[in-house]
């Protein structure tokens, strides 16, 4: 009898909605383990210190197989360093960003675990497929990124100049701003058919509207591809605004769907 109360009073206890503190608690746990899960993948991203910048600074070398395919004539860029602390700085934050990238599906699925009590069963599932497809479209924005956009956009502005008596060095720190800066950019322009679906999910957006103002879209995603692309070309304008109007013609369609 006394093992029946104990595992009622175990049963009562466990279906006991939780107080603000305790869900508080539960939240801290969370965040400590994402802490430590991102700084141990950035310590070891920090030792693997070849392997980290052969993969950073290979955009930077004409052997690079964007280049390749693309049959562009050989360069050189020279990248130097300005600052006394500036390499060991870079070195460790370049590591931190390649963490918390490795880090991120380990992230989002304790996000998952904190609030998947609070969802009803078809919230769950509708949860995991948002989660899965906003990380994996992040992923391709940052590839897109890497492969395609910040690969031209070196070549450009490395090899760019005003006369021969002038010669390009480009700082570490700049090449490094500003590739993470549009891995960044990329990844999250790239969240907008998750973000169409969510929309169009509560009622806040329709295909309709989307073909509608299709003119005023692309003239704000040309306006927004000047923006984000440090070069002022025909070429990589076009290049940079091509995925992004690709990425708005799939939005309609899974609107269309929803």
């Amino acid at each position: 009898m006394a093992d029946k109360e104990t595992l009622s009073d175990k049963k009562d206890k466990s279906t006991t909605p939780m107080t603000f503190w305790e869900h508080l608690d539960v939240l801290r746990n969370s965040i400590i383990k994402m802490l430590m899960i991102t700084i141990t993948t950035a310590i070891i991203a920090f030792f693997f210190k070849e392997q980290l910048f052969e993969v950073v600074l290979a955009p930077s070398h004409a052997n690079f197989i964007t280049y390749q395919l693309m049959g562009a004539e050989p360069f050189t860029i020279q990248l130097v360093n300005i600052g006394l602390t500036e390499q060991f700085m870079i070195h460790m934050k370049t590591a931190f960003y390649f963490g918390v990238v490795i880090a991120s599906p380990f992230i989002l699925y304790l996000l998952y675990q904190f609030i998947r009590p609070a969802l009803y069963p078809s919230e769950k599932r509708y949860m995991l497929s948002i989660v899965g497809s906003s990380y994996i479209m992040f992923l391709i924005g940052i590839l897109i990124n890497y492969f395609l956009i910040f690969p031209l956009t070196v070549r450009f502005l490395g090899t760019y100049s005003v006369s021969e008596d002038i010669h390009n060095m480009l700082s570490l720190e700049s090449y490094m701003d500003t590739l993470l800066m549009m891995s960044l950019i990329f990844g999250i322009v790239f969240e907008l058919p998750v973000i169409s679906f969510l929309l169009a999910k509560f009622g806040l957006l329709k295909a309709e509207w989307m073909q509608q103002y299709r003119r005023h879209s692309i003239v704000a995603i040309l306006i927004i591809a000047a923006i984000i692309t440090p070069t002022s070309d025909v070429f990589t304008l076009t290049i940079v605004s091509l995925p992004i109007w690709l990425l708005y013609e799939t939005s309609i369609l899974i609107v269309k769907r929803v």
